[in-house]
């Protein structure tokens, strides 16, 4: 089940989910937006890495599926990878890849992915991967 906006905001009341900083206005019906951290730009043609300013931690049983925005998806950019592990702890990095025919300029704090939170039944395994408590955009390891 996908996690509504009430619901997202009563599990980060509650404290077993982490959305650092949260912006009201990147929080959707049913997703919520997660920001770009910095002013980049995606060449045309290429992939580009990009951490959100966002900080997540996942409990044991939600996941999260990303997606990228349609507007930007419009002007041809497409995401590469987009799901999270309950347990995963950190900033997130976005491979984003500009399919267009021009470059973009991705400014600092524009939202460019979606997040869907949703349940894990009987969630107890956790994410204990190579990309734990990342900062910033981390290559791949």
């Amino acid at each position: 089940m996908i996690l509504s906006a009430e619901e997202t905001l009563r599990r980060l009341q509650g404290g077993d989910l982490v959305i650092q900083p949260y912006s009201q206005t990147s929080q959707q019906p049913a997703s919520y937006d997660l920001r770009a951290a910095e002013d980049t730009v995606l060449r045309k043609g290429a992939c580009t890495l990009v951490h959100s300013i966002e900080r997540v931690e996942l409990p044991a049983d939600i996941a999260a599926t990303l997606r990228c925005r349609s507007s930007f998806a419009r002007r041809g950019v497409l995401l590469g990878g987009g799901f999270v592990d309950p347990g995963f702890r950190g900033e997130l990095t976005l491979c984003l890849v500009n399919a267009g025919e021009e470059d973009i300029f991705l400014e600092r704090e524009d939202r460019v992915v979606q997040m869907i939170l949703q349940t894990v039944m009987n969630g107890v395994r956790l994410y204990e991967g190579r990309y734990q408590d990342s900062r910033g955009t981390v290559q791949t390891r």
